[in-house]
């Protein structure tokens, strides 16, 4: 595919592919893969950790489950600490030594956020559960917002 540089002077400039669409592009031996189409019954609307939404069921490890009815729940097992760093502590001692301004060294916080977010799907008379791992306290506003793009597909 050789198309000029659009960023050079003169000339009309082809805008489009210059070979038809789904032939072999860049070397390769094969076309490219058709899409599916939008909205049809294989195409993931969503995802959360293991469980896929489909556009009428729900694929797990465990099955595929119908969507229409499906209850979803989620529990938050995950946990923010918040404590002073070693180097806030040290900073402290040394320059407390030259003067009290170092004990302001002190206020510096440190925050991390550990655990799971166990997110519960049931429809069918069959249940799956998987756990997505918190990396920090927006986790479960995500996982929420995914949960409830469910549960609006499930009614």
């Amino acid at each position: 595919m050789n198309q000029p540089n659009p960023y050079q002077d003169g000339g009309d400039y082809q805008w489009g592919p210059a070979e038809p669409p789904g032939a072999p592009e860049y070397g390769h031996r094969f076309a490219p893969a058709p899409l599916a189409p939008l909205g049809g019954p294989g195409v993931p609307l969503l995802a959360v950790g293991d469980i896929v939404v489909l556009q009428d069921s729900i694929v797990t490890p465990n099955g595929t489950l119908p969507l229409k009815g499906a209850v979803w729940n989620v529990t938050d097992m995950s946990r923010t600490e918040e404590r002073i760093p070693t180097t806030g502590v040290v900073l402290a001692v040394v320059f407390a030594v030259f003067c009290l301004l170092g004990l302001l060294f002190l206020l510096m916080k440190e925050r991390r956020t550990t655990g799971y977010i166990q997110v519960g799907v049931s429809s069918g008379g069959r249940h799956h559960t998987t756990l997505i791992p918190a990396t920090g306290p927006d986790t479960l506003y995500w996982v929420m917002d995914r949960v409830n793009y469910a549960r609006s597909l499930s009614a």
